[in-house]
This record gives structure tokens, sequence and C-alpha cells, in this order.
């Protein structure tokens, strides 16, 4: 298994098999415009633009589940990103990442790299998952873990071209 056997509507509600990113450094993160750590975003796009030409790949799931903090419409969600923080990596369509209606992606992210004590669920919005170019989770990484804090993970995995 690996994150390719997935597929994710994108914000604009295309289906897409997340194998087009096969070969890529991903980061997954599941997002919020109305969160104490939407600031994040700045950073996010940042990891993006320093390391997309070297194969890296940011992307964003929205999320509702955590205070209700992504109320928008994709639309909305989308434009919010942009306008506020100039996001360009690849956002998806609102997801659930725990309880019976989690995205399938999320499920298995949280399998392969549970949280602190072993706990599956993800306890807040920007939970980052870091995967290698074979599409395996290899750390996850806490909210408050700023993005610019996974340059050195991010710039290994970047350098190891097998995976």
């Amino acid at each position: 298994m690996s994150v390719y056997q997935f597929s994710a509507k994108t914000i604009r509600g295309e289906e897409q098999p997340l194998s087009v990113y096969q070969g890529k450094v991903l980061l997954i993160v599941n997002t919020a415009s109305r969160c104490g750590f939407t600031p994040q975003y700045k950073e996010l796009q940042e990891l993006y633009d320093d390391y997309r030409d070297r194969g890296f790949v940011v992307l964003g799931f929205p999320c509702n589940q955590f205070g209700g903090q992504e109320p928008g419409t994709e639309e909305e969600i989308e434009q919010f990103c942009q306008l506020n923080y100039g996001v360009t990596f690849p956002l998806f369509a609102k997801v659930d990442v725990n309880g019976d209606h989690a995205h399938p992606l999320f499920h298995y992210l949280k399998e392969q790299a549970p949280g602190a004590l072993g706990t599956k669920a993800i306890k807040w919005n920007f939970t980052k998952f870091l995967v290698d170019r074979n599409g395996q989770v290899v750390a996850r990484f806490a909210p408050q873990t700023k993005p610019h804090e996974l340059r050195k993970e991010i710039e290994k995995l970047l350098s190891n071209k097998e995976g």
C-alpha cells in the first residue's frame, strides 16, 4: 500500500488519483480557514515555492471537524487561501479526517503514522503527514509544529532519489 492507491476530489470537484504525485515528496495537511494555525498557510506556500522544482508538493485538505473552523464552500476556501496567503499548492474538497466518514486517505495516514502515545485520531487542524517518493508515510507532525521546522526532513527526502 501507498498513498498512490487513493484518490480525492480537488477543490474544483474533479476526482484526482494521488498517483499523479508518484515520485514526489508530499506534505499532506488537514487545513482550516478560521483556526489559530491558519497563518501556517503562508509557511506551507513558502515550502512549496522553495522545493517544488525538486519534486515536493503540499496537499491541503480542508476539514470542518474541529470547532467548525472551515465552514465555507470549496469556492470560498480556494478564494480565501489565494487572496490571503497566495496559495498555489493543490487544495482538495473538504473532507472528514476522523470518524465513520473520514476520507480513506486519512484512515491510511493515521494507521501508518499514529500520533502521541499511539493515538490514531487527528487532534486538530494542520496536522501534517510527510510522505516519501515511494508514497510511504515517514512522519506525522502536530498542528503546533511550524512548517519551516520540517525543512531538514523534507531536504533529506528530496536528496534521496530512491525514496
